[in-house]
């Protein structure tokens, strides 16, 4: 029950003024519902987001600007970057300026249009993990063929189906919610609209959409993760037959890219594939790939890789700088 008074005992949602029709807008409950906690968190959350900014530009300029954009895995990992930053710019701002205010609110459209760009530049991500992956495998496994096999015309072909992969998932979600009638509570138990918290509000029957999603999103969220966890423990059966140091830089960076695979892939499965009806555990799971996995990208790919340490301070360093004053 809501304290007497408060601002839930008083709101009058669209349906009860207008009778029948479908929503107009939508309330997000967010995470929190203490005061305190919300004022913590908008600062916690508004340093990460900046964080998440400045880190991944840096890499972004940082290839761009160097030698190492010529090179396949840098040339992902700078669209990577650009989609980490893309990606939480859809979900960051929202949910920091509704830690502020009293009412949470979004239209409609805006709902759908952030459920789109969320699902697009997610999904974007993926593919091109599946492609820095295949870059990895050519590289370990066909050392000799890999000039011929990742050249720069097969690298933007990659990005351009990851693309357009991207395009139809995130179109098909938005399709999915268009259709359905909204003549219920317009409450939304989530930090920003998702498929699933939707789908709940719906006054029609959407057991067979969810068994749908979860076949196509969550299915293929599984079936690309065992793919690649496959595909690296090949890599990595062959990088232990070396020994040389070259292998060994390599076998670094491979862990290391293991390790972004495994946080981002991990909380996407349990919220797409839900074990119960638990909404506060998908929260928690998509706060996961929405703030925290693009929160340690730059400091994953960064901290173990030498080549992007030297290109940073050839790009940032005191030496740099003077030279650009």
């Amino acid at each position: 029950m809501g304290k007497k008074g408060s601002p839930v005992s008083l709101y009058i949602s669209p349906w009860e003024k207008n009778g029948n029709e479908n929503a107009t807008e939508f309330i997000l409950l967010g995470l929190f519902t203490n005061e305190d906690v919300k004022a913590t968190c908008t600062v916690i959350f508004s340093l990460c987001y900046l964080e998440i900014l400045s880190g991944n530009l840096a890499i972004l300029l940082t290839i761009r600007g160097g030698n190492l954009g010529e090179q396949p895995m840098y040339f992902f990992l700078s669209y990577l970057s650009f989609m980490n930053i893309c990606f939480t710019s859809t979900v960051a701002p929202k949910l920091i300026t509704d830690l502020l205010v009293q009412w949470n609110t979004i239209s409609f459209s805006g709902c759908m249009c952030q459920m789109f760009h969320a699902h697009f530049f997610g999904a974007t991500e993926i593919f091109i993990l599946v492609a820095m992956a295949y870059d990895c495998y050519v590289a370990i496994c066909r050392p000799l063929h890999y000039v011929v096999i990742m050249s720069r015309r097969v690298c933007y072909i990659l990005v351009m189906a990851s693309v357009i992969g991207a395009f139809i998932h995130s179109l098909m979600q938005v399709l999915t919610i268009i259709q359905l009638p909204f003549c219920g509570p317009n409450q939304i138990d989530h930090y920003f609209c998702d498929i699933f918290p939707l789908l709940k509000l719906s006054c029609t029957d959407t057991r067979l959409l969810k068994i749908i999603i979860i076949t196509t999103t969550g299915v293929l969220s599984i079936l690309t993760f065992v793919a690649l966890v496959i595909s690296y423990v090949i890599i990595l059966s062959t990088l232990r037959t070396h020994s040389s140091e070259g292998c060994c830089k390599a076998l670094s960076a491979r862990v290391l890219h293991i390790m972004v695979v495994l946080m981002f892939f991990l909380p996407l499965i349990f919220t797409y594939v839900p074990m119960a009806d638990s909404v506060s555990n998908d929260k928690v799971s998509a706060l996961f790939y929405t703030m925290i996995i693009p929160l340690f990208n730059p400091l994953i790919y960064t901290l173990r890789n030498a080549d992007m340490k030297n290109d940073m301070r050839k790009e940032w360093g005191p030496q740099r700088l003077s030279e650009g004053n």
